[in-house]
């Protein structure tokens, strides 16, 4: 396959974890027979000290114009004055707007290796794997107005907290799609009891989830997930929430995995086609679906995500670019010291694979080769137990590279 692949090494640790990702890709490419083209572009305060703005034009055309779009970080304090007219962050948001992404997909599985590396008990995050399913392009960071203003000397600001029903169906569908092809449960997170914007949340949701029958579907407040993702975060199947909720219980439940530096990330629009090669060319364990395959659900214990079929009537033959990339930030405080964990982005480089380029087997063997490293011992600092050797950045990307390739 030739497929070009946009990267957005972006600011702090982006550019040094890009680097490692991109070296698992090259070893993809070699050893599967694929040829993969890179063309990079600014975004956030790299974009802004460059050309004033957090995402230049080009980059859109870039992006618009590759296949999938891996992206390392947005941010740090040398661009976070709270009054300045343009920010990193509005680089990314205006990126996921114009690519048509409004589903994140976060996936949170405890691997065995990692069980001591979480704050919580073992014994607790155990058999954890989750999938949280946010809303990513409306609510609170989308929604106008939006602003600061001075009246009569007192400053004041305002956001906008807003959902249309369609915006609210179309990623609530992707979500109980995605739970027939798991455990067969969604947990919708909402404050219902408070905010307008929820009742009709839940009420749409409920609306769906007529049309699933076979999937179960429970209502949770968004303060009490957040409770029930520490006491019992292995009950949860799918999760599937808004925007701003989304991101808050994602970093949360991060930290079940063990760090931010574990958990990668998908956002995606209309669902993807099958794989692109014959059915002899996927190689064991490949699950397209093409027309007329039945399509096989996912087996809970897997970093695998199944194709969607047609979400809302959308024909799945209409694809828009996956945009890819670790659910942590920059890290100021630690970049350019080699010491980021970088499997974050290589995970997400393996959600490409199979999201975007449709190369399921591929996916599977770098998911395979990290977890193969961890269970060697390979540990970089935020993932280290105390007194445990730890790794940097470049010798794990070199280890999940040889695995790939042994």
């Amino acid at each position: 396959m030739k497929a070009t692949i946009a990267l957005l090494p972006g600011d702090g640790i982006g550019p040094e974890v890009i680097v490692e990702a991109r070296r698992v890709l090259d070893v993809v490419a070699a050893r599967f027979g694929h040829a993969f083209a890179y063309r990079q572009g600014l975004i956030g305060g790299c974009a802004i000290d460059a050309t004033g703005t957090a995402l230049p034009p080009e980059t859109l055309t870039l992006c618009q114009s590759s296949d999938a779009v891996l992206l390392g970080a947005v941010g740090g304090p040398q661009w976070s004055d709270p009054r300045a007219a343009v920010r990193p962050e509005q680089g990314l948001l205006q990126l996921r707007a114009a690519l048509g992404v409004y589903a994140n997909l976060r996936p949170v599985r405890v691997l065995d290796a990692l069980a001591d590396a979480s704050p919580l008990r073992p014994e607790r995050v155990r058999g954890v794997d989750m999938l949280i399913v946010r809303e990513l392009t409306g609510g609170l960071y989308f929604g106008r107005p939006q602003g600061r203003e001075t009246v009569d000397g007192q400053r004041s600001a305002v956001d906008t907290l807003r959902y249309g029903e369609d915006e609210i169906r179309r990623v609530v569908r992707m979500a109980f799609e995605l739970a027939r092809g798991r455990r067969k449960k969604v947990t919708s997170v909402d404050k219902a009891n408070v905010l307008a914007s929820s009742r009709l949340w839940r009420e749409v949701t409920h609306e769906v989830a007529a049309e699933y029958p076979d999937v179960t579907c429970e209502d949770v407040l968004v303060d009490a997930c957040a409770m029930y993702l520490i006491n019992r975060p292995a009950d949860f199947d799918v999760i599937v929430t808004e925007n701003m909720f989304g991101d808050i219980l994602s970093d949360e439940a991060s930290m079940i995995a063990g760090s931010l530096g574990m958990l990668p990330s998908a956002s995606l629009g209309r669902p993807p086609t099958a794989d692109r090669r014959p059915p002899q060319e996927q190689g064991p364990g490949a699950r397209g679906q093409g027309p007329g395959e039945e399509r096989s659900g996912l087996e809970p214990g897997t970093w695998n995500l199944e194709p969607l079929p047609a979400v809302g009537g959308q024909s799945s033959a209409v694809v828009r670019t996956g945009l890819y990339e670790p659910i942590h930030g920059s890290a100021p405080d630690i970049a350019g010291r080699g010491i980021a964990n970088p499997l974050a982005t290589i995970l997400s480089a393996a959600m490409l694979l199979r999201w975007s380029l449709r190369l399921t087997a591929e996916a599977d063997a770098v998911e395979a080769a990290v977890e193969r490293v961890l269970g060697d011992g390979g540990r970089t600092a935020d993932i280290a137990r105390p007194g445990e050797a730890s790794i940097g950045t470049v010798e794990m990307g070199a280890r999940v590279a040889a695995s790939l390739a042994a």
